[in-house]
């Protein structure tokens, strides 16, 4: 019998491997263009899930951490015109001392306060980023795309970076979950004090969980400036990367590695196929519509659900 880690490498090398092809396809362009942002939902409702899922620690502050990738890469793309690997992984680095810092600062802050605080970061990074004129301060900046890319489209090329960043997101979450970092995250998310008296290691956990959420995000951000090629602040830190972090996972269920997929794949291709059909504005619309639904038809989400139904 294969063993599990080596059965879900085949899974992530066979998903990789579909996104070549479809790369490879050169269907319509809208199709990559699309897939590229579904994909990219994937990431960060992955990556929240980890701090706000597992450990149970809500984060309002995921713009801080998306941005902070992006404009990282605008630096590196003015200073030094880095590869978008080097950007992909200063974006995470940048991002994951954020998040540290972050854990640092609100050691004893829990609940609704914990919540606060990572909004009132993402305030505070915006207003020093609408100021900072090297990258592009309040007016934005225009990036420019290297030229030969792959696949003969830098968007489509984007399309398959993003399913490889993708599939290491999902991985490193099924990791943490089946590990006894994750069953520590469980117990700090049930009841804190309990895990303490427990011996828990609540604060490394807490600290690992933040850091690990932040370099997620960051890696999400750092493709962002050649994907939509002119950045400013409110695309960067656009409400819409918050509230669809949030209302993922909750769909899809906060548990387990799977509901963030779920919920990033259902509500993220729900999204595009409104901007397409109807209209943009109607984004936000559908993910209150559909994430009050869930919180009182299906509180645990799309996984609990199935479980219920099972269980009947």
């Amino acid at each position: 019998m294969m063993a599990r880690p080596a059965r879900a490498l085949l899974v992530g090398l066979a998903v990789v491997g579909a996104g070549i092809v479809v790369a490879a396809l050169r269907v319509n362009q809208y199709v990559y263009f699309a897939g590229y942002v579904v994909l990219q939902y994937v990431v960060i409702a992955t990556a929240w899930n980890i701090l706000g899922g597992y450990a149970g620690y809500v984060n309002f502050g995921t713009p801080a951490f998306f941005a902070l990738g992006a404009y990282t890469a605008v630096f590196l793309i003015q200073s030094t015109r880095a590869p978008l690997p080097v950007l992909i992984l200063a974006g995470g680095l940048v991002s994951a001392l954020l998040g540290l810092g972050i854990g640092y600062l609100t050691l004893r802050l829990r609940g609704v306060f914990f919540s606060i605080a990572t909004l009132a970061l993402s305030i505070v990074l915006q207003t020093m980023i609408i100021n900072w004129e090297y990258v592009g301060g309040s007016r934005g900046l225009s990036v420019i795309r290297p030229s030969g890319p792959p696949f003969g489209s830098y968007v489509t090329f984007l399309f398959t970076v993003m399913v490889l960043l993708s599939v290491v997101a999902v991985t490193v979450a099924r990791f943490i979950e089946r590990s006894w970092i994750g069953r520590g995250l469980a117990a700090l998310r049930d009841n804190e004090e309990a895990a303490e008296c427990m011996g828990v290691p609540t604060l490394r956990l807490k600290l690992f969980a933040t850091t690990v959420s932040g370099f997620l995000l960051g890696v999400a951000g750092a493709p962002f400036p050649y994907y939509v090629t002119f950045v400013e602040p409110n695309s960067a830190f656009n409400l819409d990367y918050a509230v669809n972090a949030l209302a993922m996972p909750m769909i899809g269920g906060t548990t387990s590695w799977v509901g963030p997929v779920i919920g990033a794949v259902l509500l993220g291709t729900a999204q595009q196929l409104a901007t397409v059909t109807i209209s943009s504005e109607m984004n936000l619309f559908i993910v209150g519509v559909v994430l009050v639904a869930f919180v009182v038809l299906a509180p645990e989400g799309i996984l609990g659900l199935v479980r219920r139904l099972r269980g009947r």
